[in-house]
């Protein structure tokens, strides 16, 4: 699709009812605040575009492209950007409750603050992306790129990081509880003052990763490699606890599961929004 193809019809509309409003919208790069989105506009050409406040309810924006994009405080709701390409987009502040992600790209994008609740990150591109004091409760970013992302003080209480790539990461005081985090690659990554009571670390990799003052009450950590990870303390350990795969620390000990069986309730996000009941294209609200 051309650039803002999506946009035209109903520009073209408006020319006719509205003269001058059409054409001021064209030759400005930005458009206007609060523009809502809904049906689908698969393969649009949104880059660079000032798209702050807009909202995406129900929308399918697969494989769209809004490379730069300024999405500070938008709305997601529902809405599916599968394959989209959001590389250095400034989603700051926006809500994307139930949205989902999987397989976009995110590299170098800015989220800080952001609503993620429930929403689906699966094998997305996040590396180096900017995901500082989120909200991510019950969210998904199984096999997603999480290299040299900045996670610090987010709340990601029961989100799957299962087989992620989150290498030289950073969850400093960032929430875990409950947290799935198997099979995922952690090296040099940071977890200092982080809570993981209650996580499955299990078959993780660690190698250099911090877990200073990272508190690990009930931690699932069988089959974890740590004999390289930094910080770690005997009295952290005895919260945790392993078999006879887990590898501690240099003259540190793990205890057992023993099977003992442990319950973890995370309260479900809210259910996101229903989709328009009929189709509909794109409109524009000044």
């Amino acid at each position: 699709m051309t650039r803002l193809s999506c946009l035209l019809t109903l520009l073209a509309v408006l020319a006719g009812a509205l003269p001058g409003v059409a054409s001021a919208m064209i030759s400005d790069r930005s458009v206007a605040k609060m523009v809502a989105f809904g049906g689908s506009c698969a393969k649009c050409e949104l880059s660079g575009r000032k798209l702050a406040g807009a909202r995406f309810m129900g929308a399918d924006f697969t494989a769209a492209a809004l490379v730069g994009s300024d999405l500070r405080g938008a709305l997601f709701h529902g809405s599916v950007f599968d394959k989209a390409d959001l590389t250095r987009a400034d989603l700051s502040e926006s809500q994307m409750m139930g949205a989902s992600f999987e397989s976009a790209s995110l590299t170098d994008a800015d989220l800080r603050r952001a609503e993620l609740n429930g929403a689906d990150f699966s094998r997305a591109d996040l590396s180096r992306a900017d995901l500082r004091e989120i909200e991510g409760m019950g969210a998904t970013f199984a096999a997603a790129n999480l290299r040299g992302a900045r996670l610090d003080k987010a709340e990601l209480n029961g989100v799957v990081l299962a087989r992620v790539n989150a290498q030289e990461a950073s969850f400093e005081a960032a929430e875990l509880t409950a947290a799935n985090l198997s099979g995922g690659r952690f090296d040099r990554a940071s977890f200092r003052d982080a809570e993981l009571d209650m996580a499955n670390l299990r078959g993780a990799v660690f190698n250099a990763a911090d877990f200073r003052k990272a508190s690990l009450d009930r931690t699932n950590i069988s089959g974890v490699d740590l004999s390289k990870a930094r910080g770690l303390t005997q009295s952290q350990l005895d919260e945790a606890c392993g078999d006879s795969a887990t590898k501690p620390p240099p003259g540190l000990v793990v205890r057992s599961c023993g099977g003992r069986r442990m319950t973890v309730r995370i309260a479900a996000p809210p259910a996101p929004p229903a989709p328009p009941a009929a189709p509909r294209r794109l409109i524009a609200v000044d």
